[in-house]
């Protein structure tokens, strides 16, 4: 298996879907949840950029850059795929060491605190580390988003450090980018972690 061929990555509160224009009603109306475009701070495509934006991800798939994916929770009454909640990826994908980035991720505002953003996680580093062999999973986050940053360390993830004035935000303003890393040995401890933080929201 490769980093570039789809795959559903299914846990009990979410499921990883690959991404397909077919999402772009679900995409729209989970990012209208919160209005997550209007945080600043973040990437988060509009509703009328959201079918660029799914162009955009499956081009740089093609490219072998990026294996992008659809969130949606578990429908609890069927156990199968319910309403989509947001997106994902691997990103930055090296296969020759091999490594991967775990980013471009939003999900609707009302799925925030239950379970489905660490479960995605704990899916995509499961996947990386045991199926793909990675040495390392990265993350990388605005150094002024908070709350992102402060889930990331949540999962585990150790802060390798801060590219200053690393790229552009969506107004044009340098951003300065937080860089942070799980790798292989530390796996084992944070898929504990990982585990027990799922188990306690049952």
């Amino acid at each position: 298996m490769t980093f570039f061929e789809p795959i559903t990555l299914r846990g009990a509160r979410v499921v990883l879907e690959p991404l397909s224009p077919d999402h772009h009603a679900g995409l729209v109306e989970a990012v209208l949840d919160g209005e997550l475009w209007r945080l600043w701070y973040t990437s988060v495509p509009a509703p009328d950029a959201m079918a660029a934006e799914i162009d955009r991800r499956l081009a740089l798939q093609a490219q072998g850059s990026m294996l992008p994916f659809t969130a949606r929770l578990v429908d609890s009454a069927t156990g199968g795929p319910g309403r989509v909640i947001g997106m994902t990826t691997y990103m930055n994908i090296d296969t020759e060491t091999p490594r991967v980035e775990i980013g471009s991720t939003w999900n609707a505002a009302s799925s925030h605190g239950s379970g489905s953003n660490p479960e995605s996680k704990l899916l995509l580093l499961a996947h990386a580390f045991d199926t793909l062999g990675c040495s390392a999973v990265e993350f990388r986050t605005h150094w002024l988003n908070h709350q992102s940053r402060e889930a990331i360390a949540r999962l585990g993830a150790k802060q390798d450090g801060i590219l200053r004035s690393h790229t552009r935000s969506v107004d044009g303003a340098l951003r300065d980018t937080a860089v942070f890393s799980i790798l292989q040995h530390e796996w084992p401890m944070v898929r504990n972690g990982l585990e027990f933080r799922l188990a306690k929201q049952r």
